[in-house]
């Protein structure tokens, strides 16, 4: 990357490394490289303005010095000594003018060369959000835990992860993928992969509509920190299967709700009434949520939500993809005034929020899950990563689940670490959650049951008449 270096300023400008904090690792925000670029470009604009300034100037001086030049054969104090004086001063405004001029190019410069390396990268073999890094640590991960970790999955294996994660029995989904190879088809599109197989091999995971209904509403006591979200999404999957919840708090005399959406809950077989279980990953993935999302939105106003309220969305592994797709659905943005995403080891790279939503994303390195859609998060002013990088293990004689870096329960921890981070990516990205909620206290929880439309049958043809009736017709 083009570096450029005013002078005096003992060092080259170049955007700062992601930030690392303890245990974390701190992508994106106001701290974030392209933000950075984003600002450094704004400042070149300042400097190009600045230099027409000082060539504006630079024309007056040279103006002033041509009309000096008749004095120059006066006595010196009078004439010479002036028009020296008047053309140093000019070629100090014309070296500044040129200074501010060379160090724009280099600023546009460095952003180019980013950009160029983006493209490159798209193009190529995609980079592990945190690099290639995870390669030396391969082997501890496979070896002690016997699950990958997320940049692992990321860059070597999402549709085998992803598989993984839908249910699909591996012989299975080693057939279908043969037959997207023989079909000359790419794999690096997961959406697109997704709704072949829906569409094809496994109709079990096509999205049918769901519908949310009211089960309880009760007064409840409302931590609005990050994992104080995540503490109460715990909570409301273990309370059962199938729900979300919408909680209602007041901030200043203005309404705000928080919809929680918790992971995966297997189903026997996925497809079933449950709107969350394995063939919801394919719904949040490769549709978009058309229908989870649909379900939320009756929620909010079964829960008295009304247009312009403001909105909160948070949810762990497929629940955190719903909550982020609520950010790009234009019927849901369209009612109410989505501010912030709290997601916790979800896939939510290839999601793209609109424009003014922030969010934050903590992920785990030896979670494979958020690394199962095959996408970095983008490094955006409104979107932060936050990569957990302490090493997780699983309890003699607990289930690992989907391994030891996707429990929740770190999750939590890391939410508290980032809300006690001084770093300023996260001090900007929790100050929104802040403003929307405020500093917590009662709220009213609403839960719903989402129900999954049943699976038609195909038609069955009609069969011969019972031998008593061919015989009654016969007479």
């Amino acid at each position: 990357m083009a570096e450029a270096t005013p002078s005096g300023s003992g060092g080259p400008l170049a955007p700062l490394e992601p930030a690392t904090d303890g245990d974390m690792r701190i992508r994106g925000g106001v701290g974030g490289i392209r933000f950075q670029l984003e600002e450094l470009i704004a400042g070149a604009a300042e400097l190009d303005g600045l230099a027409d300034e000082l060539a504006a100037v630079e024309i007056g001086v040279r103006r002033i010095w041509e009309e000096l030049c008749p004095y120059q054969y006066e006595p010196r104090p009078s004439g010479t000594a002036a028009l020296i004086a008047v053309g140093e001063g000019g070629q100090s405004v014309r070296a500044v003018r040129e200074e501010l001029q060379h160090l724009s190019s280099q600023v546009r410069a460095s952003r180019r060369d980013y950009e160029e390396a983006e493209a490159r990268a798209a193009t190529g073999v995609p980079q592990p959000e945190d690099g290639w890094a995870f390669l030396p640590l391969l082997f501890v991960d496979l070896t002690q835990s016997n699950f990958l970790s997320r940049d692992a999955a990321e860059a070597l294996a999402p549709p085998l992860s992803l598989g993984l994660a839908l249910g699909i029995a591996p012989k299975e989904l080693s057939l279908a993928l043969a037959a997207e190879m023989a079909a000359g088809r790419e794999f690096s599109a997961i959406g697109p992969l997704i709704r072949r197989l829906a569409e094809g091999s496994f109709p079990m995971l096509k999205p049918r509509p769901v519908t949310a209904v009211e089960e309880l509403t009760r007064d409840v006591a409302v931590d609005t920190s990050p994992a104080g979200l995540l503490a109460r999404l715990r909570e409301l999957d273990a309370d059962g299967h199938g729900r979300i919840e919408v909680v209602q708090v007041e901030n200043g005399g203005r309404r705000a709700f928080v919809v929680i959406i918790p992971g995966t809950q297997p189903g026997e077989p996925p497809g079933g009434s449950n709107p969350l279980d394995e063939a919801g990953i394919a719904e949040a993935l490769g549709y978009g949520s058309e229908h989870v999302t649909a379900a939320v939105l009756s929620a909010l106003h079964q829960a008295g939500a009304v247009k312009g309220d403001q909105v909160v969305a948070v949810g762990y592994s497929q629940g955190g993809a719903h909550a982020m797709n609520l950010s790009s659905d234009r019927a849901l943005l369209a009612e109410f005034d989505l501010k912030y995403v709290l997601t916790a080891g979800s896939p939510v790279g290839g999601i793209t929020p609109q424009p003014g939503i922030t969010s934050l994303h903590l992920e785990h390195r030896q979670d494979w899950v958020p690394g199962s859609d095959g996408t970095p998060n983008p490094d955006t002013r409104d979107r932060v990563t936050v990569t957990l990088t302490g090493r997780a293990v699983t309890p003699p004689g607990e289930d690992p689940g989907l391994g030891p870096g996707h429990k929740l329960a770190n999750y939590e921890a890391g939410a508290k670490a980032a809300s006690a981070s001084e770093n300023p990516s996260l001090a900007a990205n929790t100050a929104v959650l802040a403003g929307v909620l405020g500093a917590g206290g009662t709220g009213t929880a609403t839960r719903f049951a989402l129900n999954r439309e049943p699976l038609a049958t195909p038609a069955s043809k009609p069969g011969p008449p019972p031998s008593g009736a061919a015989k009654w017709v016969a007479r």
